[in-house]
């Protein structure tokens, strides 16, 4: 009887136990990329059980490696497929296009401000992903600024009039378009083989992303004007999960990612692009392989022929695709930081 009661009391507490355990499956973004790799891993496999002493552990894949393509990320994670997901917002604007506002052309040209403009738009984010992804917003980290590879010779931003290029967003591909160019949508994981076919003249990616993925192979010219933004990766639970979490648990999941994943990419964005650059060119200093594309710096003028065509007519066009009130929204949030109004009728 002694030993009976011994082995319930050793089952209860086991069970006890386990049901404050919690394992989330999470899926990142892409497998090969610096953010996944240098911050996205390390926090999920190391920092996050670390934090909750070995309570909250994860089961990691990418969408990548799942075989997905990055604009399911956010709806299977609604569907609740997976707890945890992180890919571009730009990827779930087919859904949201009021999520085009997280990630605006030309305005931020260091992290600092882009960082000041995702935190100005969060609240947007939040209402957009609690209603259309039935999601949770944990954190936003950055990629770095989304800079032009061309392989055609290429000496100033008009001469992207008339090439087919591929935005890494759909309000970059409306910049372009205004611009006189192409816009050509076409996956991350495409562009090195269109680049050397000639389906398109010039990409728009991150720098360090570019040299990851070897786009230096298949292109001569570098343009660092950040004509796509930063392209933030949002962090977001399941809105059920989350909601099935105790409140401590929700705390220590929110304070370790805002600690441990959010600030770290976001201080390593600063310097990310010069020597992402150096690294490309050849010229400066890089911590690796040096490469020989063209730099092609971009001028005032061109800064200021964008930006206008940006304010004329490419953010009216979104507040009005986006309908409601999201333009208002927009100017009287990320607008007031970054002094840039949408004229609404």
């Amino acid at each position: 009887m002694k030993m009976t009661s011994g082995l319930l009391a050793l089952s209860v507490a086991l069970t006890s136990t386990s049901a404050f355990a919690e394992e989330l499956s999470v899926v990142g973004s892409w497998s090969g990329l610096p953010l996944h790799k240098q911050f996205e891993k390390p926090f999920w496999d190391e920092k996050m059980p670390a934090a909750s002493d070995g309570g909250i552990t994860a089961n990691l894949t990418t969408h990548d490696q799942m075989g997905i393509n990055g604009g399911d990320v956010f709806r299977m994670l609604g569907q609740g497929v997976f707890d945890v997901g992180m890919t571009v917002a730009d990827y779930a604007v087919s859904d949201a296009p009021a999520l085009e506002g997280l990630d605006v052309p030309l305005i931020a040209t260091d992290a600092d401000s882009a960082l000041a403009m995702v935190e100005a738009a969060r609240p947007l984010i939040d209402d957009i992903f609690m209603d259309v992804f039935n999601a949770k917003v944990l954190g936003v980290a950055p990629y770095p600024p989304q800079v032009v590879f061309c392989n055609a010779e290429i000496a100033a931003l008009e001469d992207l009039k008339g090439k087919k290029i591929r935005a890494s967003g759909r309000m970059t591909g409306k910049l372009l378009e205004a611009l006189g160019a192409e816009a050509v949508s076409i996956s991350f994981g495409e562009v090195t083989g269109a680049l050397q076919k000639g389906v398109v003249d010039c990409a728009v990616t991150g720098a360090g992303s570019g040299y990851s993925a070897g786009w230096w192979e298949v292109s001569t010219h570098l343009m660092p004007i950040p004509l796509g933004g930063w392209d933030p990766v949002v962090t977001a639970m399941n809105l059920d999960r989350w909601n099935s979490l105790s409140a401590a648990d929700q705390a220590l999941i929110q304070e370790a990612v805002e600690a441990e994943l959010k600030a770290p990419a976001w201080e390593m964005a600063q310097n990310a692009l010069e020597t992402d650059i150096a690294c490309l060119t050849g010229n400066g200093d890089c911590p690796g392989e040096k490469r020989g594309m063209t730099l092609v710096e971009a001028s005032e003028a061109d800064f200021d022929t964008a930006r206008e065509l940006l304010v004329s007519e490419v953010l009216p066009d979104w507040a009005s695709r986006s309908g409601g009130d999201w333009g208002q929204r927009w100017n009287d949030t990320v607008g007031e930081v970054t002094g840039v109004q949408i004229p609404l009728n």
